[in-house]
């Protein structure tokens, strides 16, 4: 117990103009003690104070708000304090604006419908510089048809299966079991799609997946 009380809760902040909802979020992390809830705003220029003042770790965002929405006041927290990672949580999926508010910077992509477990699991993913996409969201993006204008990356089908289980937090092991084939062939996959995307990471890989949709 002495060793927990040292670890450094993940300090969050919420961006919502829907006081109930809010609440909503507040009492979900209250069952977390990694997490803590150290701010809440109503609307994005409320978010960008907030951020200035407390420098939290991790932003839930609303993407539908007034005077400023999720995608702008993404890509200004971005901007201006880059250490800072923004995870979207809305209430529906919009593929342009998922892809928008991806490029504009944010970390992951949440339904407030998920559970409790599955929040607190991508505010760890978050704060952890990690990709987390909901299943929900890459299924909407697969069944949009892709632009003409969009750049063409030559994934094979099995690398484009295993890049859209690796932008849902997915470890190799993970992929591997529900694949049915070996760690050491995800592995090769993995390489071989970090070089292809030109991307250093998994992380890399995961956001410009839903940006420029790859799969």
């Amino acid at each position: 117990m002495e060793k927990n009380k040292l670890i450094k809760p993940i300090r969050v902040i919420t961006v919502d103009d829907h006081e109930i909802l809010r609440g909503g979020i507040k009492f979900s992390l209250l069952a977390f003690d990694d997490i803590e809830l150290v701010g809440e705003a109503r609307n994005g220029k409320e978010a960008i104070h907030l951020c200035a003042e407390l420098q939290p770790d991790v932003v839930l965002m609303d993407l539908m708000m007034p005077e400023m929405n999720g995608v702008q006041t993404t890509r200004f927290i971005k901007e201006k304090y880059p250490k800072i990672q923004v995870l979207v949580l809305t209430s529906f999926v919009e593929t342009d604006l998922l892809q928008e508010v991806m490029e504009a910077g944010a970390i992951g992509y949440l339904l407030k419908g998920a559970s409790i477990d599955e929040l607190a699991e991508t505010v760890r993913f978050a704060a952890a510089g990690l990709c987390k996409v909901s299943s929900e969201a890459l299924q909407s993006l697969f069944q949009q048809p892709k632009s003409l204008s969009q750049p063409v990356y030559e994934l094979t089908k099995r690398q484009q299966e295993v890049l859209a289980l690796l932008s849902v937090g997915l470890t190799n092991d993970a992929i591997a079991q529900k694949l049915k084939i070996s760690p050491s062939t995800i592995r090769h996959h993995v390489t071989q799609i970090l070089n292809k995307l030109g991307v250093e990471n998994r992380t890399e890989a995961a956001t410009k997946a839903v940006r420029v949709r790859c799969f």
